[in-house]
């Protein structure tokens, strides 16, 4: 495994305007096949330190037609990663070692699309709640030693409990 250094920094508003450039992007590298390309993740919630790493949430109509457009992505500076470990999910990355976006791409309808959007919505309305998970993930950054599984254990009590209550929040 290569060497990643794990660095939660303070809310960058840039991560909003990068977001839209690779939104333009990756609309014309997939054209209507992409439905919905939203931004996601702690880089699109105000206020959230965050990895600086854009994390993308497309939803398509067809996951066969998506896994024909592989050499576009790469052409964009994307590495094709398969579901990686989460069923019915083409996963990209940019950047390499120094990750600078991450895309999630489902078909159409499926739950893991309203998951991905409902924390984020969820983190937005409540920032007191946005500001625990801030502090849980720099102390997560800080005692990690660049460890990116042991990172992401630090976070999942926290983002288990609160992705329910977002569900719960998202579907009133």
């Amino acid at each position: 495994m290569n060497y990643r250094e794990i660095e939660v920094v303070k809310y960058d508003p840039n991560w909003a305007i990068k977001f839209d450039i690779e939104r333009v992007m990756l609309q014309e590298a997939l054209g209507s096949n992409a439905l919905n390309i939203e931004h996601i993740g702690s880089t699109a919630v105000f206020g959230l330190a965050a990895k600086p790493v854009i994390d993308i949430l497309v939803a398509v109509s067809s996951l066969n037609i998506l896994d024909t457009k592989d050499e576009k992505m790469a052409s964009l500076g994307y590495e094709a990663k398969g579901e990686n470990g989460i069923e019915g999910r083409r996963y990209f990355q940019k950047g390499g070692n120094q990750r600078t976006h991450h895309v999630h791409v489902f078909q159409a309808g499926d739950e893991s699309l309203i998951r991905h959007r409902a924390f984020k919505e969820y983190l937005i309305v409540y920032p007191e709640i946005t500001r625990e998970y801030s502090e849980i993930k720099k102390q997560a950054a800080s005692d990690c030693q660049n460890n990116i599984m042991l990172y992401m254990s630090m976070k999942n009590e926290f983002i288990r409990k609160h992705e329910k209550l977002a569900m719960r929040w998202y579907g009133n």
